[in-house]
């Protein structure tokens, strides 16, 4: 009887052992590539913690049935998996920080860099612009979000299931949207600048013996600053539409994916 007990609890605790270290790689991947959680600014005991944290919770409520012979490849789709659902999010604030670099470059402040945790060396327009970001994000509760789609993914997609050779294709598509979304932030104060660039070539030659470079240069800071400052409700719009997106895509993953 005693025998019997004890073998019952070991094999229960082998199948809670094996589902925890699955979640756990999922999880452990996906804070990994997810925005502040994954920088460098928190420390990696954080992130442990945290991942473990998430992991024990989700252990008693999400079974797996995996044979022996295929843990490494179902190893291999949970990386992918967690790594397509943290650049969805992550894919975001690089964009911002593309816009950023742009302005920085247009209005002649590409020189004012500043460290960024995430980026690395950043120009200090794009560490503004990813403030901005993260609190519009934290605004919107774009967090509740992820949890809700993340723990929606071990029902959607189950360990082993996923098709790398379609998930592959959705996430160059967000890849590729990066530099749309960099664009249409940065365009106002590009534009602007190029506008004034063009007024400048007029006037030196109108008046060539006129150092048009010591005129012009602290002039496109200040109307950079300025087009910077009236353009936000660009900024805020296309924040929220691609904030507002992160559960579709999310969930389109998922759905996209299943093998």
């Amino acid at each position: 009887m005693i025998n019997e007990i004890l073998t019952g609890d070991i094999n229960t605790f082998s199948v809670y052992a094996t589902s925890f270290l699955f979640i756990l790689l999922r999880v452990g991947i996906f804070v990994t590539f997810l925005p502040i959680i994954g920088g460098s600014q928190l420390p990696p005991q954080f992130r442990i913690g945290l991942a473990v944290f998430i992991a024990l919770l989700l252990t008693p409520v999400v079974k797996f049935e995996i044979g022996e012979n295929h843990i490494p490849m179902i190893v291999v789709r949970e990386i992918c998996l967690g790594m397509g659902l943290g650049f969805t999010v992550r894919f975001i604030f690089w964009a911002v920080n593309m816009a950023g670099a742009f302005i920085s470059q247009t209005i002649g402040m590409s020189l004012a860099t500043t460290f960024n945790p995430e980026m690395g060396q950043s120009a200090q327009i794009s560490e503004a612009y990813g403030i901005i970001a993260m609190l519009f994000f934290l605004a919107m509760n774009a967090h509740h979000d992820l949890i809700y789609v993340f723990v929606k993914s071990f029902e959607l997609l189950p360990a082993g299931q996923l098709d790398i050779r379609l998930l592959i294709p959705k996430i160059v598509s967000l890849g590729s949207g990066l530099f749309v979304v960099g664009l249409k932030i940065g365009a106002p104060i590009m534009v602007g600048s190029l506008i004034t660039y063009l007024l400048s070539g007029f006037l030196y030659k109108a008046a060539p013996q006129m150092n048009i470079f010591f005129i012009v240069l602290p002039l496109n800071i200040f109307l950079g600053f300025l087009l910077i400052v009236l353009s936000l409700p660009v900024l805020e719009y296309v924040l929220e539409g691609q904030f507002g997106d992160i559960r579709n895509n999310m969930m389109r993953i998922l759905m996209m994916s299943r093998g």
